[in-house]
C-alpha cells in the first residue's frame, strides 16, 4: 500500500492558487490539478459525507450541516456522531480490501464513534456551572493527553466565531504531523478551516492584504506537511469542498413564511424561540441553500408560491428537483431553496428583533436553528468590542454567569462571501489537486468519486497490487 496524505483545505479554488501559495502551486505542477464537481448543497456536513462515502447527500442523509430531526420535532445542527451518516466509509473500503489499512481521521467532520483507526474533533466541555470550556475528543482516548500535552489546549475559540484565526488550523497541523509520525497511518485525512473565515468577511477579493495573507499562512502550513508526508514517502492530495462566491445581503426565508402564517414560535420571558413541531412550514437555512419541511402536503404549493415570491430566491425545489440533483431523502425538507448568486438565507424568524432569543447575539452554533455567517463579525455597534468580550470572559472565569452578548442582529450586510450553490464558474469552485497526475482523471472529479480517486492513491502501483495482477496473468495465461 501506498500511504497518502489528503488535505482538506476549505474554500482553496483554483483562482486562490498562485504565487500567495507557492507550495500548492509546486504540487499542482509537479503533479496535477482538477476541478471538483461537487454537490448540492456545498457545504462542510454534506460534501464531507459525499467525499468519505460515494455517496450523494440522497444515499448517506446529510443533506445539510442541519436539519429538521422530524421525529424529535427539534432542528439540529453540528452533530458530530459518524453514524449520522449512511454507507461504506473510505476506511471500511480500505480495510476490506487490505486488513492492514489504518486511516487517521482528524477534524473531518462526523468525527465521534466512526471505525476509523484514529481520530480528533472539536468538542467542548460544558460544566453544570454553565461554562464553555474549550477541548478535543478523540479515539483512542489516550491520544486526546497526548496531544494536549505536546500542542497546549485546543484553541476552540479561534476555530470559529469573530476571534477565529490561523491558530486552530496550526495546532491541527501539528496534530496531523504528530500522528503521522507516531502512528503512521495508511491514510492521513486533516482539515484546515482558515480560509473559510476572511473569505466569508471579505469575499474572494484577491487583492485584499488580508485574503493574501491567509492564502500565505494556511499555504505554509500546507507546505509543512506535504514536505513531510513525503520525507516518509507518502503520496498527497489537496482537495476543497466548495468556492466561495461574493455576496451583498440574506433572503430572511423565515419572517417572510411566518408572516405567510406558517411558522409558530413560542414566548419565553418576552423571548421568541422558533417552535419548528407546531409550525406549519418552516426552513432550515444552510447558506445558499434551505430545506423548508412543510407538515401537511396539501399546503406544500401555498409554500412554494412564497417561496417563489421572495425576492432572492432562484429557485425552489420539490420532488422532482430532488431526485435530480441528489437531495430525495427523508431528511430533507418538502422544498428546497436556492439563493440567487449574490444572495444568502438567515435562519431569523423573529419579526422585533427585542424579542429575539438569547441566543441569536452570541456566537451558539448548536442552538441556532440555521446557520449564522454573521457569527464571523463582532458587532459593529460595539464601541470596544474585545474588550467587552474580554470583560464578560473574564467574569465568567470568576465564576459570574455572562451572555457573551458581541453577535449583530441588523446588519447582515456584513457577509461578504458565501457558498452552497454551485458555482456557474469552475475557477471560482473547489478542486482536487494530486502529486500522482497519472492518477487523476482527464476531466473534472466528481465528488461521488474521490473515494474511489483516493483508494487508487493507495492502492494502485503498490507492490502488492502489482503482485496480485501479476499473480492474476498468470493464471489467466496458463
Amino acid at each position: 500500500m501506498n500511504k497518502t496524505l489528503v488535505i482538506l483545505v476549505v474554500g482553496l479554488t483554483p483562482q486562490l492558487v498562485g504565487k500567495h501559495t507557492p507550495a500548492l502551486k509546486r504540487l499542482a505542477e509537479r503533479g496535477g490539478s482538477r476541478p471538483l464537481n461537487t454537490v448540492t448543497p456545498a457545504v462542510t456536513c454534506s460534501v464531507q459525507a459525499t467525499l468519505m462515502t460515494g455517496l450523494p447527500p440522497s444515499g448517506h442523509g446529510a443533506v445539510a450541516n442541519g436539519w429538521y430531526f422530524r421525529d424529535l420535532s427539534e432542528v439540529w445542527f453540528w452533530r458530530q456522531s459518524n453514524r449520522l451518516v449512511a454507507g461504506e466509509k473510505i476506511w471500511e473500503a480500505g480495510k476490506r480490501k487490505n486488513p492492514d489499512f489504518t486511516c487517521a481521521k482528524l477534524f473531518w467532520w462526523y468525527n465521534m464513534y466512526s471505525t476509523a483507526d484514529w481520530s480528533a474533533t472539536p468538542r467542548p466541555m460544558y460544566p453544570a456551572d454553565g461554562r464553555k470550556l474549550p477541548d478535543h475528543y478523540t479515539h483512542p482516548p489516550a491520544l486526546h493527553d497526548e496531544l494536549d500535552e505536546r500542542l497546549g489546549t485546543f484553541p476552540l475559540f479561534t476555530f470559529w466565531g469573530p476571534m477565529a484565526d490561523i491558530s486552530s488550523s496550526r495546532w491541527i497541523s501539528d496534530a496531523t504531523r504528530h500522528v503521522m509520525e507516531t502512528r503512521d497511518p495508511t491514510l492521513t485525512l486533516t482539515y484546515l478551516p482558515h480560509l473559510d473565515y476572511n473569505l466569508q468577511r471579505l469575499g474572494p477579493d484577491l487583492s485584499h492584504p488580508e485574503l493574501q495573507r491567509d492564502l500565505r499562512d494556511v499555504d505554509a502550513l500546507c507546505g509543512e506537511l506535504i514536505d513531510a508526508a513525503e520525507r516518509e514517502g507518502r503520496r498527497v492530495i489537496v482537495v476543497s469542498e466548495y468556492g466561495i462566491t461574493p455576496v451583498r445581503d440574506a433572503i430572511h426565508i423565515n419572517r417572510a413564511l411566518r408572516r405567510a402564517g406558517l411558522v409558530a414560535v413560542r414566548r419565553e420571558k418576552e423571548r421568541e424561540q422558533l417552535d419548528a413541531g407546531a409550525s406549519r412550514a418552516f426552513a432550515v437555512a444552510d447558506h445558499q441553500v434551505a430545506h423548508v419541511y412543510v407538515r401537511d402536503p396539501e399546503e406544500i404549493p401555498k409554500v412554494r408560491a412564497v417561496l417563489e415570491g421572495l425576492k432572492g430566491v432562484e429557485a425552489v425545489w420539490g420532488d422532482r428537483e430532488k431526485r435530480e440533483h441528489g437531495l430525495d431523502h427523508p431528511n430533507s425538507g418538502e422544498l428546497v431553496a436556492i439563493a440567487e448568486p449574490d444572495r444568502w438565507f438567515s435562519y431569523y424568524y423573529w419579526l422585533d428583533d427585542a424579542r429575539a432569543p438569547d441566543y441569536a447575539r452570541t456566537v451558539d452554533i448548536h442552538r441556532k436553528p440555521g446557520y449564522d455567517p454573521v457569527e464571523l463579525f463582532f458587532d459593529p455597534a460595539l464601541k470596544s468590542p474585545k474588550l467587552s468580550a474580554g470583560w464578560r470572559l473574564a467574569k465568567r472565569k470568576l465564576g459570574m454567569r455572562q451572555l457573551l452578548d458581541v453577535i449583530s442582529l441588523k446588519d447582515t450586510t456584513l457577509v461578504k462571501g458565501s457558498h452552497g450553490r454551485l458555482t456557474d464558474d469552475p475557477a471560482m469552485g473547489p478542486l482536487v489537486i494530486s502529486s500522482e497526475a497519472g492518477l487523476l482523471p482527464d476531466g473534472a472529479v466528481d465528488a461521488t468519486d474521490f473515494k474511489a480517486l483516493v483508494l487508487a492513491h493507495v492502492f494502485e502501483g503498490d507492490e502488492s497490487d502489482m503482485a496480485s495482477r501479476q499473480t492474476a496473468t498468470d493464471v489467466t495465461s496458463a
